[in-house]
Protein backbone atom coordinates (compact mmCIF):
# COMPACT_ATOMS: atom_id res chain seq x y z
CA UNK A 1 0.00 0.00 0.00
CA UNK A 2 1.28 3.54 -1.08
CA UNK A 3 2.31 5.88 2.08
CA UNK A 4 0.05 8.63 2.55
CA UNK A 5 2.36 11.23 2.11
CA UNK A 6 1.00 14.92 3.62
CA UNK A 7 4.31 16.81 2.60
CA UNK A 8 2.96 20.83 1.47
CA UNK A 9 5.36 23.78 1.29
CA UNK A 10 3.54 26.73 3.08
CA UNK A 11 2.07 28.32 0.20
CA UNK A 12 0.03 25.03 -0.41
CA UNK A 13 -1.56 25.77 2.99
CA UNK A 14 -2.22 29.25 2.72
CA UNK A 15 -3.91 28.76 -0.53
CA UNK A 16 -6.36 26.16 1.47
CA UNK A 17 -7.55 29.16 3.19
CA UNK A 18 -10.05 31.34 2.37
CA UNK A 19 -11.38 35.17 4.48
CA UNK A 20 -13.56 34.80 7.52
CA UNK A 21 -11.90 31.50 8.44
CA UNK A 22 -11.61 31.15 12.30
CA UNK A 23 -8.03 30.21 12.36
CA UNK A 24 -6.58 28.37 15.75
CA UNK A 25 -2.45 29.55 16.54
CA UNK A 26 -0.68 26.98 18.86
CA UNK A 27 2.01 27.64 20.84
CA UNK A 28 2.16 30.14 23.63
CA UNK A 29 3.60 33.72 23.81
CA UNK A 30 6.89 33.22 22.43
CA UNK A 31 7.06 29.93 22.44
CA UNK A 32 6.81 27.94 19.05
CA UNK A 33 4.83 29.59 16.87
CA UNK A 34 4.17 28.12 13.53
CA UNK A 35 5.70 31.66 12.60
CA UNK A 36 6.76 30.68 8.93
CA UNK A 37 2.85 29.97 7.91
CA UNK A 38 1.79 33.31 9.46
CA UNK A 39 4.18 35.07 7.62
CA UNK A 40 2.74 32.93 4.74
CA UNK A 41 -0.72 34.45 5.26
CA UNK A 42 0.77 37.81 5.55
CA UNK A 43 2.10 37.93 2.11
CA UNK A 44 -1.24 36.58 0.91
CA UNK A 45 -4.44 38.62 0.25
CA UNK A 46 -6.05 36.89 3.17
CA UNK A 47 -8.63 39.03 5.39
CA UNK A 48 -10.92 38.92 7.57
CA UNK A 49 -9.94 36.23 10.07
CA UNK A 50 -11.17 35.63 13.35
CA UNK A 51 -7.71 34.33 15.11
CA UNK A 52 -7.93 32.03 18.23
CA UNK A 53 -4.76 31.75 20.48
CA UNK A 54 -2.30 32.08 23.33
CA UNK A 55 -0.78 34.57 21.29
CA UNK A 56 2.28 35.99 21.06
CA UNK A 57 4.13 37.94 17.63
CA UNK A 58 1.46 35.46 15.80
CA UNK A 59 -1.51 37.51 16.62
CA UNK A 60 0.72 40.50 16.35
CA UNK A 61 2.10 40.31 12.93
CA UNK A 62 -1.42 39.84 11.43
CA UNK A 63 -2.78 42.16 13.12
CA UNK A 64 0.04 44.94 12.01
CA UNK A 65 -0.48 43.31 8.51
CA UNK A 66 -4.47 44.19 8.86
CA UNK A 67 -5.39 40.56 8.30
CA UNK A 68 -7.78 39.98 11.36
CA UNK A 69 -11.40 40.69 12.19
CA UNK A 70 -11.28 39.57 15.70
CA UNK A 71 -9.37 37.93 18.15
CA UNK A 72 -10.10 35.08 21.07
CA UNK A 73 -7.02 35.19 23.29
CA UNK A 74 -5.97 34.11 26.60
CA UNK A 75 -3.25 36.64 26.20
CA UNK A 76 -1.31 38.13 23.54
CA UNK A 77 2.57 39.05 25.32
CA UNK A 78 6.10 38.26 24.39
CA UNK A 79 7.30 37.42 27.83
CA UNK A 80 10.00 39.63 28.61
CA UNK A 81 8.06 42.26 26.93
CA UNK A 82 4.77 41.52 28.36
CA UNK A 83 2.19 43.94 25.86
CA UNK A 84 2.23 42.82 22.36
CA UNK A 85 2.52 46.19 20.60
CA UNK A 86 1.17 45.56 17.75
CA UNK A 87 -2.03 43.96 18.80
CA UNK A 88 -1.95 46.52 21.27
CA UNK A 89 -2.10 49.10 18.64
CA UNK A 90 -4.80 47.64 17.26
CA UNK A 91 -7.11 46.81 20.14
CA UNK A 92 -6.50 50.66 21.03
CA UNK A 93 -7.81 51.80 17.82
CA UNK A 94 -10.61 49.51 17.93
CA UNK A 95 -9.40 47.83 14.42
CA UNK A 96 -10.49 44.16 15.80
CA UNK A 97 -12.88 43.01 17.84
CA UNK A 98 -12.14 41.12 20.96
CA UNK A 99 -13.21 38.16 22.71
CA UNK A 100 -11.13 37.85 26.06
CA UNK A 101 -10.44 34.79 27.81
CA UNK A 102 -9.01 33.17 31.05
CA UNK A 103 -6.86 30.91 30.07
CA UNK A 104 -8.47 28.08 31.29
CA UNK A 105 -11.86 28.87 30.07
CA UNK A 106 -9.92 29.12 26.51
CA UNK A 107 -9.01 25.83 26.90
CA UNK A 108 -12.56 24.66 27.72
CA UNK A 109 -14.12 25.94 25.07
CA UNK A 110 -11.51 24.01 22.29
CA UNK A 111 -11.92 20.85 24.73
CA UNK A 112 -15.95 21.39 23.83
CA UNK A 113 -15.35 21.78 20.13
CA UNK A 114 -12.92 18.65 20.35
CA UNK A 115 -15.74 16.50 21.54
CA UNK A 116 -18.47 18.19 19.46
CA UNK A 117 -20.06 19.32 22.11
CA UNK A 118 -22.29 22.78 22.27
CA UNK A 119 -20.37 23.94 25.53
CA UNK A 120 -18.98 22.79 28.97
CA UNK A 121 -19.83 23.90 32.19
CA UNK A 122 -17.39 25.35 34.67
CA UNK A 123 -17.49 27.50 38.09
CA UNK A 124 -14.44 29.76 36.42
CA UNK A 125 -15.91 33.18 35.58
CA UNK A 126 -19.02 33.12 38.15
CA UNK A 127 -19.24 36.15 40.63
CA UNK A 128 -16.38 38.43 37.95
CA UNK A 129 -17.25 40.13 35.17
CA UNK A 130 -16.96 38.17 32.60
CA UNK A 131 -20.50 38.05 31.53
CA UNK A 132 -21.13 41.76 31.60
CA UNK A 133 -18.26 42.15 29.17
CA UNK A 134 -18.95 39.06 27.01
CA UNK A 135 -22.97 38.95 27.07
CA UNK A 136 -23.23 36.53 24.59
CA UNK A 137 -21.69 33.69 27.60
CA UNK A 138 -24.75 31.99 28.85
CA UNK A 139 -25.35 30.25 32.73
CA UNK A 140 -26.70 26.88 32.70
CA UNK A 141 -28.37 24.83 35.95
CA UNK A 142 -26.85 21.76 36.83
CA UNK A 143 -29.73 18.67 36.36
CA UNK A 144 -27.94 16.91 39.14
CA UNK A 145 -28.69 19.41 42.57
CA UNK A 146 -28.97 22.54 40.58
CA UNK A 147 -25.73 24.44 41.14
CA UNK A 148 -25.44 27.70 38.36
CA UNK A 149 -23.20 26.87 35.95
CA UNK A 150 -21.12 29.07 33.07
CA UNK A 151 -21.28 27.56 30.03
CA UNK A 152 -18.69 28.14 28.14
CA UNK A 153 -19.06 27.77 24.48
CA UNK A 154 -16.96 25.60 21.60
CA UNK A 155 -14.59 27.52 20.04
CA UNK A 156 -15.18 25.68 16.62
CA UNK A 157 -12.17 26.52 14.63
CA UNK A 158 -12.01 25.66 10.56
CA UNK A 159 -8.17 25.62 10.94
CA UNK A 160 -5.33 25.07 12.91
CA UNK A 161 -1.75 25.64 12.26
CA UNK A 162 0.65 24.10 14.75
CA UNK A 163 4.63 24.19 14.97
CA UNK A 164 6.77 21.38 16.22
CA UNK A 165 10.54 19.73 16.39
CA UNK A 166 9.66 17.11 14.08
CA UNK A 167 7.37 15.48 12.06
CA UNK A 168 7.28 12.61 9.26
CA UNK A 169 5.19 12.72 5.51
CA UNK A 170 2.15 10.81 7.28
CA UNK A 171 1.25 13.79 9.77
CA UNK A 172 3.50 12.09 13.01
CA UNK A 173 4.24 15.23 15.21
CA UNK A 174 7.03 15.10 17.86
CA UNK A 175 7.41 17.67 20.53
CA UNK A 176 10.88 17.59 22.48
CA UNK A 177 10.23 20.98 24.37
CA UNK A 178 8.80 20.90 27.58
CA UNK A 179 5.81 23.27 26.93
CA UNK A 180 3.24 21.16 24.49
CA UNK A 181 0.63 23.21 26.25
CA UNK A 182 -2.77 23.55 24.53
CA UNK A 183 -1.34 22.35 20.98
CA UNK A 184 -3.51 19.07 21.07
CA UNK A 185 -6.88 20.57 22.13
CA UNK A 186 -5.92 23.03 18.85
CA UNK A 187 -5.94 19.81 16.53
CA UNK A 188 -9.05 18.44 17.52
CA UNK A 189 -11.04 21.47 17.75
CA UNK A 190 -10.19 22.12 13.83
CA UNK A 191 -11.66 21.13 10.80
CA UNK A 192 -8.01 20.82 9.79
CA UNK A 193 -4.42 20.87 11.45
CA UNK A 194 -2.11 21.94 9.57
CA UNK A 195 1.84 21.22 10.70
CA UNK A 196 5.04 22.82 10.48
CA UNK A 197 8.01 20.86 11.53
CA UNK A 198 12.03 21.68 12.08
CA UNK A 199 12.42 18.48 10.93
CA UNK A 200 10.43 16.75 8.16
CA UNK A 201 11.65 12.50 7.96
CA UNK A 202 9.78 9.66 5.71
CA UNK A 203 8.92 8.09 8.79
CA UNK A 204 9.04 8.42 12.46
CA UNK A 205 10.47 5.46 14.18
CA UNK A 206 8.04 4.52 17.13
CA UNK A 207 10.76 4.75 20.07
CA UNK A 208 11.28 8.84 18.42
CA UNK A 209 7.64 9.02 18.69
CA UNK A 210 7.62 8.67 22.34
CA UNK A 211 3.43 8.14 22.42
CA UNK A 212 3.17 8.87 26.24
CA UNK A 213 4.81 11.88 25.96
CA UNK A 214 5.91 13.90 22.87
CA UNK A 215 3.63 12.85 20.10
CA UNK A 216 0.47 14.61 21.65
CA UNK A 217 -2.26 14.45 18.96
CA UNK A 218 -2.99 11.84 16.09
CA UNK A 219 -1.80 11.86 12.64
CA UNK A 220 -5.21 11.22 11.32
CA UNK A 221 -6.00 14.84 12.73
CA UNK A 222 -3.04 16.31 10.66
CA UNK A 223 -3.99 17.41 6.98
CA UNK A 224 -0.90 18.73 6.12
CA UNK A 225 2.90 19.14 7.17
CA UNK A 226 5.60 21.90 5.74
CA UNK A 227 8.93 21.28 6.13
CA UNK A 228 9.68 24.62 8.29
CA UNK A 229 13.80 24.38 9.97
CA UNK A 230 13.48 27.78 11.83
CA UNK A 231 10.09 28.01 11.19
CA UNK A 232 9.05 29.54 14.98
CA UNK A 233 11.76 32.29 14.40
CA UNK A 234 11.38 35.15 16.72
CA UNK A 235 9.80 32.97 18.55
CA UNK A 236 11.84 29.81 20.74
CA UNK A 237 11.28 26.28 19.76
CA UNK A 238 13.15 24.35 22.60
CA UNK A 239 14.85 22.82 23.23
CA UNK A 240 16.28 23.00 19.19
CA UNK A 241 16.64 27.72 19.32
CA UNK A 242 15.78 30.11 21.76
CA UNK A 243 13.83 33.14 21.26
CA UNK A 244 15.78 36.06 19.53
CA UNK A 245 14.85 38.54 21.78
CA UNK A 246 16.94 41.56 19.60
CA UNK A 247 14.68 40.81 16.71
CA UNK A 248 11.93 40.86 19.02
CA UNK A 249 12.84 44.39 20.36
CA UNK A 250 13.18 45.82 16.36
CA UNK A 251 9.88 44.31 15.63
CA UNK A 252 8.71 45.90 18.63
CA UNK A 253 9.72 49.20 17.52
CA UNK A 254 8.28 48.97 14.36
CA UNK A 255 4.54 49.41 16.05
CA UNK A 256 5.45 53.09 17.02
CA UNK A 257 4.25 54.27 13.71
CA UNK A 258 2.43 52.60 10.25
CA UNK A 259 5.43 53.54 8.19
CA UNK A 260 7.62 51.75 10.71
CA UNK A 261 5.32 48.87 10.60
CA UNK A 262 4.60 48.72 6.77
CA UNK A 263 8.94 48.92 6.35
CA UNK A 264 9.17 45.49 8.87
CA UNK A 265 6.07 44.00 6.80
CA UNK A 266 8.03 45.23 3.46
CA UNK A 267 11.84 44.81 4.26
CA UNK A 268 11.84 41.71 6.86
CA UNK A 269 8.99 39.55 6.15
CA UNK A 270 9.50 40.40 2.64
CA UNK A 271 8.37 38.17 -0.34
CA UNK A 272 9.18 34.58 0.60
CA UNK A 273 10.73 32.66 3.85
CA UNK A 274 14.23 32.03 2.35
CA UNK A 275 14.59 36.00 2.48
CA UNK A 276 13.23 36.39 5.65
CA UNK A 277 15.82 34.21 7.40
CA UNK A 278 18.73 35.65 5.79
CA UNK A 279 17.87 39.11 7.10
CA UNK A 280 17.50 37.44 10.18
CA UNK A 281 21.20 36.27 10.37
CA UNK A 282 20.63 32.58 8.59
CA UNK A 283 19.41 29.23 10.22
CA UNK A 284 22.75 28.86 11.88
CA UNK A 285 22.61 32.19 13.79
CA UNK A 286 19.16 31.32 14.98
CA UNK A 287 20.04 27.39 16.24
CA UNK A 288 22.59 29.11 18.27
CA UNK A 289 19.79 31.64 20.04
CA UNK A 290 20.32 30.19 23.48
CA UNK A 291 17.24 29.20 25.44
CA UNK A 292 15.54 31.56 27.73
CA UNK A 293 16.38 30.96 31.20
CA UNK A 294 12.92 31.04 33.37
Amino acid sequence: MKTLDKQLSARDVVAQLADGMTIGIGGWGPRRKPMALVREIVRSTLKDLTVVAYGGPDVGLLCAAGKVRKVVFGFVSLDVIPLEPHFRRARENGAVDVWELDEGLLQLGLRAAAARLPFLPTRVGLGTDLLKHAPQMRTVQSPYGGEMLLAMPAIELDVALLHVNAADRMGNTRIDGPDPFFDAWFARAAAKCFVSAETLLDTLASEDLDLARRNTFERSLVSGVVHAPAGAHPSSCAPAYGWDLPHLKAYCASAEDPQQTAAYLRDVVGVDEAAYLQRAGGPSRIAALPLPIL
